[in-house]
């Protein structure tokens, strides 16, 4: 030991945390975009953090092709109707793969332009030549080709074609119908790439940014692709919880939105089934793309806690239909019918405009259990749940002894505390307890708290008693 004179310091870790609180209303979205419009180099199967609605563009192209471009949909939802940020996108749209050649073909050219009216068109594929096919003219030196606001190709000639009447044009173009279910689905090649869904887990690694909102509009009323859904909002790298939006099959009628739920095992206490789909104007949307707008909207006006329920709050539509536009109008008892099958569906409350209705998540009604039925209690324990693995994984391998425990207990306890001071909780607590700890646990180096925690659920019902009370008839001899 050396030898000291004097005063020394020795430092210690501070015994209480400050929490890691896990982000809330962070949307994971699978599907197509029109990559042929990106500014930058297309990302195929690679996740896409945006912020501004003029990154989701730059990174991935617009379209208002929403069949073909599902991406569009969302990306026009959430920033320019919701005002929401940030999201996550992966485009499975491979322009390698996707595509159709066209046969080479006339195009007439006036006043030195000539426009290709196709959508999709790949500008690198593209060949120019005189009508009879005999000279190839070369790009910038005998033309330049860009899209147009309508995303069709425009060539301008110079040089050599300046004068031509008409050119030979061929060239790929995008084939978006040739993207199947299982694309979106996504695994993992042979090559060790991770693709469609599965790209999940790498969000978290990548940015920091845990999705706790997994979307694939157009896509989420398969089946195959919702049963996907809702087994990677419950395993996000192998810790994280989060909830599956997913969308009831919109050409059904609301009599049977029910029995095709059931069906089709629509079931999960991580999943939100919606039914149908909400109008704008002239656009459709799907009603799981609003719902995410609607989900961040109401976490951000809570501070970034998810413990008020999305039901009830105003939707950015003007109408609700069915896939092949036949407009619904459905009544609060109607409304109601869907909300007791464990379907959230829209209302128009007069004044107040079309808003969501309904708090259940797709495991109700065969579960009632609050924590699993309730969409704003389910997502306060993923929420929770999330912060606590966020937060204690910093002491993860550190000495198993006392000042541990208390160092866990405390800054949980006071966490909790402070949650329900705020309404976020109805109140909550960690214990150690000694049952949940047996001595051949604490050997193998596993050490249990059991976190209590109550998050308040929906006045769903509000009741008012009426009565017709005979003693205020004596006013009238007063």
């Amino acid at each position: 030991m050396a030898f000291k004179h004097g005063v020394t310091i020795n430092e210690q870790a501070t015994s209480v945390l400050a929490p890691v609180q896990a982000t809330s209303g962070i949307p994971f979205v699978v599907g197509t975009a029109p990559v042929h419009l990106a500014s930058a180099a297309a990302p195929v199967n690679t996740p896409v953090l945006a912020f501004t609605y003029a990154e989701a563009i730059a990174a991935l192209g617009y379209s208002d092709n929403w069949d073909d471009y599902t991406l569009c949909e969302f990306i026009r939802s959430h920033f320019a109707l919701y005002g929401m940020a940030p999201m996550i996108l992966v485009n499975v749209l491979d322009p390698s793969k996707h595509k159709t050649t066209t046969d080479p073909a006339p195009v007439q050219v006036l006043n030195r332009t000539a426009v290709i009216k196709v959508e999709g068109v790949l500008l690198q594929t593209l060949s120019v030549k005189s009508t009879d096919g005999s000279t190839t003219y070369k790009k910038d030196a005998d033309y330049t080709a860009a899209f147009n606001d309508e995303g069709h190709v425009l060539i301008t000639t110079k040089g050599s074609a300046v004068a031509v009447a008409s050119l030979q044009v061929a060239y790929d173009k995008l084939d978006p119908g040739a993207v199947t279910a299982n694309d979106v689905i996504g695994g993992v090649t042979l090559e060790g790439q991770y693709t469609g869904f599965e790209l999940i887990n790498q969000v978290y690694p990548r940015f920091g940014i845990l999705p706790d909102l997994v979307l694939a509009p157009g896509w989420s009323h398969d089946p195959m692709v919702a049963a996907v859904m809702k087994a990677k909002a419950g395993n996000i790298n192998g810790n994280f919880k989060a909830m599956a939006l997913t969308d009831i099959d919109p050409v059904q009628k609301y009599t049977d939105a029910g029995k095709w739920k059931s069906d089709n095992n629509y079931t999960g206490s991580l999943q939100i089934p919606a039914y149908p789909m909400l109008t704008l104007g002239d656009k459709r949307y799907h009603y799981s793309t609003q719902l995410a707008g609607l989900i961040a909207q109401t976490d951000t006006a809570n501070g970034g806690i998810p413990f008020a329920s999305p039901s009830n709050k105003a939707l950015q539509a003007d109408g609700t239909a069915l896939a092949n536009g036949t407009e619904q109008f459905l009544g609060i008892d109607q409304a109601s019918y869907l909300n007791s099958l464990g379907i959230m569906t829209a209302l128009n409350l007069g004044t107040s405009g079309w808003r969501s209705w309904g708090n259940n998540t797709g495991a109700f009604p065969s579960v009632t259990d609050p924590k699993d039925s309730f969409i704003p209690i389910r997502r306060m324990f993923n929420w929770i749940g999330n912060s606590l693995i966020l937060t204690y994984m910093q002491k993860v391998d550190d000495p198993m002894n006392k000042r541990l425990i208390a160092a866990v207990t405390d800054s949980v306890n006071i966490w909790l505390n402070g949650l329900t001071t705020s309404g976020a909780l109805l109140g909550g607590r960690v214990e150690f307890l000694e049952s949940e700890n047996p001595n051949t646990s604490l050997m193998a180096g596993k050490v249990t708290f059991h976190v209590f925690i109550t998050p308040p659920g929906p006045a769903q019902e509000i009741n008012f008693l009426l009565e017709y009370d005979t003693t205020y008839l004596s006013t009238l001899a007063a």
